[in-house]
């Protein structure tokens, strides 16, 4: 009786480990990393462990967001990332002649 308790015992001891070992290496591999990239406004793939920088498609095609009110949506929809001021529109657009 008393080499199945001490056996018991080890196994417990050893699933407890192993279990404890598997949560760290989870929070730092896959919790920790995602909790900075998304804290910084950047977008997180679990399956790649990959930050990644949203990019605006207007800045892939070279078209411009014309209307302020669009680029507010955009902006607002987090569809213009941070290199969104090369394409900004001007807060006010000037007269034309006709």
């Amino acid at each position: 009786m008393n080499r199945t308790i001490d056996r018991l015992k080890l196994i417990f001891l050893g699933v407890f480990v192993v279990l404890s070992a598997g949560a760290s290496i989870y929070h730092v591999g896959w919790v920790w990393p995602a909790e900075r990239c998304e804290a910084s406004g950047d977008w997180w793939d679990w399956r790649t462990r990959t930050c990644a920088h949203p990019i605006p498609i207007s800045d892939i095609t070279g078209r411009v967001i014309k209307g302020r009110v669009d680029y507010e949506a955009a902006k607002a929809d987090g569809i213009t990332g941070k290199t969104a001021d090369i394409a900004r529109p001007p807060a006010t657009v000037p007269a034309t002649k006709n």
